[in-house]
């Protein structure tokens, strides 16, 4: 398997030409062929000022980008070269990701996806995750910054979360209890 871990400094640089060719694969949505662009990838300044990131690979192949929204770990991308999709290097990214999170303290992990591509919101189901119908307010402002971005005119979007330790409730932690820093992406 390949080696997952955080990213080095230097590594920044080559994030938005993953995120950038692993938004090729995004050619239809619902069966229909995609009407629109999909917003301009991070910049190497957007991916230094995240919470954390994950590479996959040497030089990197993948990466997980995560913040702290609502006081939960928030998976903002996760991006997969092409030539490399098929080979589990996705789900173990995500599945790095759940276990960076639950460490730093989060009770749950959530997402935003597009609910009807197959390698969205059905792939972080088997993942674990599930359809969070009552997002926080950060994560509300994350969803309306989407729709800003123009994702909700190129499909339904979905927010989506997994537990990542027993008996997390609503998976909301309380106000100020926050596990690390809060900051919404792309502030």
């Amino acid at each position: 398997m390949i080696d997952i871990r955080p990213a080095a400094l230097a590594e920044f640089a080559r994030l938005p030409a993953i995120e950038a060719a692993a938004d090729m694969l995004l050619t239809e949505i619902a069966g229909k062929p995609l009407r629109g662009a999909l917003p301009p990838p991070g910049t190497e300044s957007e991916f230094a000022g995240a919470l954390h990131i994950l590479v996959a690979g040497h030089p990197p192949v993948g990466f997980a980008r995560l913040e702290n929204v609502d006081g939960l770990g928030h998976l903002e991308q996760l991006s997969v070269l092409p030539d490399w999709t098929g080979r589990g290097i996705g789900r173990a990214l995500v599945e790095a990701a759940k276990a960076w999170a639950a460490e730093a303290g989060f009770p749950a992990l959530t997402l935003c996806t597009f609910r009807d591509v197959p390698f969205n919101a059905p792939f972080y189901a088997r993942c674990g995750f599930l359809p969070f119908p009552d997002p926080g307010a950060e994560l509300r402002e994350v969803r309306r910054r989407e729709g800003i971005a123009g994702l909700d005119a190129l499909g339904v979007r979905v927010v989506m979360r997994a537990a990542l330790r027993p008996g997390a409730g609503d998976f909301r932690a309380p106000l100020g209890s926050s596990p690390a820093r809060s900051r919404l992406p792309s502030e």
